[in-house]
């Protein structure tokens, strides 16, 4: 009995991040829209972000090119927690914390660091038909001017 009890416990605390991963309005593929994004000059663009979940955890791919040309491929694995993981493939950023505020889905806050120091902040919103999402960064340029980019993707 109590190993069956058990095996059910275990059973059904992964259908719930299961349910929780699934439930997540990011998941999936987001292209760039230019068009509709504002950049100022000399900003990398990331062309296209991939959500996937990865066991208990979510895992973030983008790629994308910085403003002399150059890709950038750049992973991030962890938590909606709030608590700082690793991130690789970005020169500006070596570690990332994603929260997402309680009841609500449809916006998540990111703080990036680089070398312990808050270098970078950003807020996504994905739109409510679930089709779009905007993503404001607040952050400075090699010149240490702050700057602001909103980028906007669509679903594929």
């Amino acid at each position: 009995m109590k190993t069956r009890t058990i095996a059910l416990t275990v059973a059904l605390c992964f259908l719930a991040a299961a349910a929780c991963l699934a439930s997540d309005l990011n998941m999936g593929t987001w292209k760039l829209n230019e068009a509709k994004s504002k950049f100022p000059p000399g900003a990398t663009k990331n062309q296209r972000v991939v959500y996937q979940a990865v066991g208990d955890q979510v895992k973030v791919t983008i790629e994308g090119t910085t403003a002399d040309g150059k890709s950038l491929h750049i992973e991030w694995t962890g938590k909606y927690d709030g608590k700082f993981y690793p991130l690789t493939g970005d020169p500006n950023n070596d570690e990332r914390a994603y929260k997402q505020p309680i009841n609500n889905a449809h916006t998540m806050d990111i703080t990036s660091k680089k070398g312990g120091k808050v270098v970078g902040t950003a807020s996504v919103v994905v739109a409510f038909d679930g089709k779009s999402r905007t993503v404001t960064s607040a952050g400075s340029n090699a010149k240490g001017e702050k700057v602001t980019t909103v980028a906007v993707y669509d679903k594929e």
